[in-house]
């Protein structure tokens, strides 16, 4: 079947009307939390761009110093992460499992979807730098620019066709209960056959709204932190870009919730809600 990016976004949006509570109360948990609090304990990543970046030299320091600062702060990278992976199962679990799970079910699944879900990302990481460096690297070999420059547009290509067969892994996971990693990638790579290109376009432009959104949001917060200063403007900027983040994931869960839906040809009613 053709995806239908209009019924999706029109589903996806009913999803999150009938369910904002819940989902409100589990983004919060999963993505506002720990966005709050890599903004507070994390390093300082605005100061350290703010660093001057006219020659190669400054450039160079300025790239060191962001590796040393994620180096020191691992730790709350990998927490934030692992909250957030959980988190998108059991959003996933809330907004389309037929069990109709309560909140504390849907985390439960969350948290048993975790390890399948880091497989099936180690797996799609670690074969997509694997081709990536394979076709660099071999075009590299000519010394000829034009085919270096080529290798790595082609690579670049192929690791989006790539990020967009395997999409759907977390819903897969979620709502379909499949463990296995490599049976999950080969689930979403069945779902997204003959659709790769408009569910693309789909995520584009959903991309695009976020990002105009983020860019206003961000100016605004500029402005109410150099306005406010010291500890209280980076508290604020860890709260406004916490909820932006939240909501956009929410978002975000939502439209794959849907893309699933349709491609796999579930009757899931949309306006179900959960406990």
């Amino acid at each position: 079947m053709k995806f239908d990016m209009g019924a999706a976004w029109n589903e996806a949006v009913a999803m999150m009307a009938a369910n904002r509570e819940v989902l409100a109360i589990v983004a919060g948990i999963f993505f506002f939390l720990p966005s709050l609090l890599v903004a507070l304990v994390g390093p300082d990543l605005n100061a350290i761009m703010a660093s001057p970046m006219t020659t190669p030299d400054e450039v160079e320091q300025l790239s060191e110093q962001i590796m040393v600062a994620y180096g020191e702060s691992w730790w709350i990278f990998a927490l934030a992460t692992l909250a957030q992976m959980v988190g998108y199962i059991s959003l996933l679990a809330l907004l389309r499992d037929k069990g109709r799970p309560t909140v504390g079910e849907a985390i439960a699944m969350g948290a048993k979807g975790l390890l399948p879900a880091i497989a099936a990302y180690l797996i799609v990481t670690l074969g997509i730098s694997v081709l990536f460096v394979a076709i660099v690297a071999l075009l590299s070999a000519t010394g000829i620019e034009a085919l270096i420059a080529l290798g790595a547009l082609i690579a670049i290509v192929v690791t989006i066709y790539a990020m967009i067969k395997f999409s759907l892994a977390a819903p897969v996971i979620a709502i379909e209960k499949v463990a296995n990693p490599i049976a999950v990638l080969k689930r979403s790579w069945t779902l997204t056959k003959g659709n790769s290109f408009r569910i693309l376009l789909f995520f584009i432009l959903i991309f695009i709204v976020y990002m105009v959104i983020s860019m206003v949001a961000g100016l605004v917060m500029a402005g109410l932190i150099t306005a406010i200063g010291g500890e209280a403007g980076k508290l604020v900027q860890g709260v406004v870009g916490g909820l932006l983040g939240m909501a956009a994931t929410v978002v975000v869960v939502a439209v794959l919730a849907a893309t699933h839906r349709q491609l796999s040809g579930a009757s899931v009613s949309a306006s179900a809600t959960f406990d």
